[in-house]
């Protein structure tokens, strides 16, 4: 399995935790959210792993310096230039993938018990070019799929703005809540005709329009994404709810 963590982003949204250092450093339960991202793969059967750097960079990738890559070949996407979005970062990270698996991407700040392989299945046995995994919960901003689970379009529900890949399923779609959880086929660095700072989301709507985008309805595994300082406690406990979890398995 191959797999990149985005960790290039700011974490303003942590503050005042992320005054003086990045966000994949933010410690819980006596572990980066990094290291934590990190060994959830490698448990699942990571071998490759890239990690796109911007904020506090050298603090980054001092820390993986100082834990030796984790046993495993970690490789840098640096963004300390310009922070890219999720798009222009595995865009600019694409040299670094080998062309011949898919590749699983992660939001740092995404705590998960899920099973990267079943979602990886998931995306061969329906031959898709990207697979996101999604959730039923309230959010601001939706992701709509029709009932064969392909993506039709986006909606936010605060302003009432739209995006639409299929015209002819949109207004009946399901909304789903997007993980942070997506997986996607090497040839997508084909499909690409955007550079620079562009968002994945709106590559996933694009591509929807002919292609195979897939939504993994996941209902299961724990889950949660640390967007707030104030939910620092709840992830904690989440934490330990996931440990536990993995000590019942044993």
């Amino acid at each position: 399995m191959q797999a990149m963590i985005f960790a290039a982003g700011l974490g303003t949204r942590l503050q005042p935790l992320t005054n003086n250092t990045p966000k994949a450093l933010v410690e819980l339960n006596k572990k980066t959210l990094l290291q934590r991202s990190i060994e959830n793969l490698q448990q699942q059967g990571c071998t490759r792993l890239v990690i796109n750097v911007h904020h506090f960079s050298n603090q980054v990738i001092q820390f993986l310096r100082e834990h030796q890559n984790f046993g495993m070949e970690i490789l840098i996407s640096d963004e300390s230039e310009e922070l890219l979005d999720t798009g222009g970062g595995l865009w600019k990270a694409q040299s670094l993938f080998n062309a011949d698996e898919p590749i699983l991407l992660i939001n740092v700040d995404v705590l998960t018990n899920l099973s990267f392989k079943e979602l990886i299945n998931y995306l061969e046995v329906n031959q898709s070019m990207a697979t996101l995994v999604v959730r039923q919960r309230t959010t601001s901003r939706y992701l709509l799929f029709d009932e064969q689970q392909q993506l039709c379009g986006w909606k936010n529900i605060k302003n009432g703005a739209t995006k639409v890949s299929r015209p002819d399923s949109f207004e009946a779609a399901t909304p789903y809540a997007f993980s942070g959880i997506h997986i996607v086929q090497p040839s997508i660095f084909q499909q690409i005709e955007a550079s620079g700072k562009f968002s994945i989301i709106d590559l996933y709507l694009k591509l929807a329009q002919t292609q195979k985008v897939k939504a993994f309805i996941d209902s299961q595994s724990l889950w949660m994404d640390l967007g707030k300082f104030e939910q620092v406690t709840e992830a904690e406990e989440l934490i330990k709810a996931i440990d536990n979890n993995k000590s019942s398995k044993a």
